[in-house]
């Protein structure tokens, strides 16, 4: 039996192993009971991680850190790639007052730590660290633990640790409740936000109007495509000519149109009364209408699977004078898009394509429209941008005055490499797609990791901290930290700048730069909505977070 006891016991791989399966195994299973119609979700693997800890399973301290960067790195590097596509797109929907108010949240937490530091004459290092556990936050730990060693000759302060370690379980629960609160608070409706957060995402940018015109405008008679688009800088693609020898064409950018020509036209609201009162009248016929002109033509939806595509645009793919074929609209993650000459296809992306039946099956072979493809990971780019995410997280930041630099750390650093991939990485060919159930997976493995691992440190002397060393005090300090800002801003996000409430889950669980939160949000809305508010006010929120810890201990200590 002595090797049952080494399993459990040990310091082994076995037992490392054992102990994540059994703590993350457990914490899942647990979260998934409902106490007052409210689960706490894989934000329960924290707690059992630190109820094993308590009872002295330990994991070897440098197998434990990596496992809890790595996890973290996970769990930041997915939410990038998929909230990327969105994420300058919500800078255009207030991202900036998004960013604002989370700073609001940063600074009011710090008054609140000052205020208490006077109060209740706790060591700013203490405080700091209960700060940084108050906001979840382990990079603003790290950065004041370094700076309080620098300052001290390489002298650190348990304290820091200590006081994280008592104020992070219930800062995890407090933003969690605080979410919560607000729902009460303002009563809810959730399916009502759900349909305002449709229509609010749903812009007339991203909506594709198709519709049928007979030209009468005189200036354009004689005119080809090519030079029309030229007169008139809209969005729109006409995918179908009907001339008045009634014969059809698919239209090219030589297709002239001549009076009493009626054209099939793909377009977006924003764009379409001026297209229509540049070229000439609305028509009544629809697709299926253009379909019976000509038996030849259908239109299909192809799905983009070879790597080959990736990056190019619809103009040097070149389909109209190949075989004769038009793109008319673009489908990207569920969004059509007007299939604009310049616009970059990517793996994953559906394309509506208009000609011949036997030219569409050529087309087909090009694009490939294979879904067995999409199944297969790319793994090649999700290591190139943790690399890349951790190199720029590890770059030194420096500001005058402060001793230690400022970096991004190995969270800020992949997340904000992650969306850029996400965006830009398709042009340079990099394949960023993933699918949804790939993404989730990584996404739920990186948590639990980050959190069985958060747990299990701070299990240690977590009962002794509480009873015998002030901590209980701690916790209390940290429940204000906590609670204050979060209660304050949100009430203020809500009634005054009218956030949708999802996306108000997604600012209060970035501004505490809180995976769990995070992670409770998505599995309360059913949509991306927290995701993408997260990822746009975390970068600044993490630098802040990291700043702010670093000045605190600068200047009262």
């Amino acid at each position: 039996m002595n090797w049952l006891v080494e399993v459990f016991m040990g310091d082994g791989v076995a037992h490392t192993v054992i102990l994540f399966a059994a703590v993350i195994a457990i914490g899942i299973a647990l979260g998934k009971v409902k106490i007052f119609g409210i689960s706490l979700g894989i934000t329960f693997v924290l707690f059992v991680g630190i109820l094993f800890g308590h009872f002295g399973l330990h994991v070897n301290h440098e197998i434990l850190h990596f496992m809890k960067e790595f996890g973290l790195i996970l769990f930041v590097y997915s939410v990038g790639l998929q909230v990327g596509p969105g994420f300058f797109a919500s800078f255009k929907k207030g991202g900036i007052t998004l960013n604002m108010l989370a700073m609001s949240i940063v600074i009011l937490g710090v008054i609140t730590t000052i205020i208490l530091h006077y109060i209740t004459g706790v060591p700013m290092q203490t405080m700091v660290g209960i700060l940084s556990g108050a906001v979840t936050n382990t990079p603003g730990l790290g950065a004041a633990q370094q700076a309080y060693a620098d300052m001290n000759n390489g002298v650190g302060d348990s304290t820091i640790a200590m006081g994280y370690a008592v104020a992070y379980p219930l800062a995890v629960v407090g933003i969690i409740l605080t979410i919560i609160a607000l729902k009460y608070i303002f009563r809810v409706n959730m399916e009502k936000e759900t349909h305002d957060l449709k229509c609010n995402t749903s812009s007339k940018d991203e909506k594709i109007e198709l519709i049928s015109l007979e030209v009468t405008n005189p200036s354009v008679f004689g005119k080809n495509l090519h030079d029309i688009h030229k007169l008139i800088e809209r969005k729109f693609i006409i995918s179908r000519v009907l001339h008045v020898n009634n014969k059809i064409e698919i239209a090219s950018s030589k297709t002239i149109l001549n009076d009493k020509s009626k054209i099939y036209i793909a377009t977006t609201p924003d764009n379409m009364e001026a297209v229509i009162a540049f070229l000439g009248n609305r028509i009544d016929m629809n697709q299926e209408e253009w379909d019976l002109l000509d038996s030849h033509l259908v239109s299909r939806r192809i799905l983009i699977t070879k790597s080959g595509v990736n990056g190019k645009s619809i103009r040097q793919l070149n389909l109209r004078n190949n075989f004769g074929v038009n793109i008319t609209r673009v489908n990207r993650s569920g969004v059509d898009l007007i299939a604009d000459p310049a616009l970059q296809l990517q793996v994953g992306d559906r394309v509506t394509v208009v000609g011949d039946e036997n030219a569409i099956k050529s087309v087909e072979r090009v694009l490939g429209n294979q879904m067995k493809r999409l199944n297969e990971p790319n793994l090649i780019t999700i290591f190139i941008g943790i690399f890349l995410g951790v190199l720029l997280g590890s770059i030194p930041v420096h500001f005058p005055g402060v001793p230690q630099p400022v970096k991004l750390g190995l969270a800020g650093g992949p997340l904000i490499v992650a969306i850029l991939i996400s965006i830009f990485g398709p042009k340079y060919h990099l394949v960023t797609y993933t699918t949804m159930s790939a993404n989730l997976m990584l996404r739920e493995i990186g948590i639990c990791l980050f959190l069985a691992c958060v747990g299990l440190g701070a299990g240690d002397g977590f009962v002794d901290t509480i009873l015998y060393q002030g901590g209980l005090k701690w916790v209390g300090y940290g429940v204000i930290i906590t609670l204050i800002p979060l209660l304050t801003i949100g009430i203020i996000g809500r009634s005054v700048f009218k956030l949708n409430y999802f996306t108000l889950m997604g600012l209060l669980a970035g501004s505490s730069t809180d995976p769990p939160a995070l992670a409770f949000s998505n599995s309360s809305a059913g949509n991306d909505a927290p995701s993408v508010s997260y990822a746009t006010v975390y970068p600044l929120t993490m630098f802040l977070r990291v700043l702010s810890a670093q000045l605190l201990i600068l200047l009262f200590c």
